[in-house]
């Protein structure tokens, strides 16, 4: 059906696949949100890092929460809240193939949620990265500031606990089903509008039962 001639009602291929401009513009700001959250995070992970090392004494703990919660500097070469021990290298390359993954996640990220999960994430693996990368004993070996003791059963960093925030959020929305890339409302609206119309053309496009004449009827 159309209203005028050559004037379609349903919309093309290409309306239908285009991004909207609002679109475009909500995912440059979630993507704003992304890098402002990881920086915040590396920053915060990076300064407690260099106050704990100016501040604290190896081996000598502080308590903050009786000994629940400590203040308690060492050195860790494993993985985050000290795992994993004597897999330096392996756990260099872990880090900075998530600090890849993130960067190519992050260009199409289309969810509130998920932005603050990916930058926390980000944040966070930078941030033991960088301590890995630079500091001692070596290039790829060197070994993370930690100084937050939990109930004397490990020791981590603000980097540590962003990363075990961002791994809970993400199996949250997981569950909850929303996906990297956010709800496309408009491609669905624009699909159900679609659908409506043609509906509409195929009732208008069925012939109506005809009606008796008034001769007919007068004879009855």
């Amino acid at each position: 059906m159309q209203d005028e001639t050559g004037t379609p009602l349903t919309p093309s291929a290409q309306s239908t696949h285009a991004p909207a401009p609002d679109q475009v513009q909500g995912r440059s700001r979630l993507f704003a949100l992304l890098v402002g959250v990881g920086v915040l995070t590396l920053a915060l992970d990076q300064g407690t890092k260099v106050w704990a090392l100016a501040s604290l004494t190896p081996g000598v703990p502080q308590d903050l929460v009786g000994s629940a919660l400590r203040l308690n500097l060492i050195r860790n070469a494993g993985a985050a809240f000290s795992l994993g021990d004597g897999v330096t290298w392996l756990l260099t390359l872990v880090a900075l193939a998530i600090v890849i993954w993130v960067g190519r996640a992050a260009l199409r990220v289309g969810h509130r949620g998920w932005a603050v999960t990916l930058g926390m994430l980000l944040g966070g693996a930078i941030g033991n990265l960088i301590d890995r990368i630079f500091r001692e004993p070596g290039f790829g070996r060197g070994h993370v500031v930690d100084f937050i003791d939990y109930f004397g059963l490990f020791i981590g960093n603000v980097a540590d606990i962003a990363i075990v925030v961002a791994a809970g959020l993400g199996a949250v929305m997981a569950l909850r089903g929303i996906p990297l890339e956010g709800v496309t409302h408009g491609r669905h609206e624009v699909d159900h509008t679609a659908a409506d119309v043609n509906g509409s053309d195929d009732e208008v496009g069925q012939n109506p039962e005809p009606r008796p004449e008034a001769s007919e009827r007068d004879d009855v």
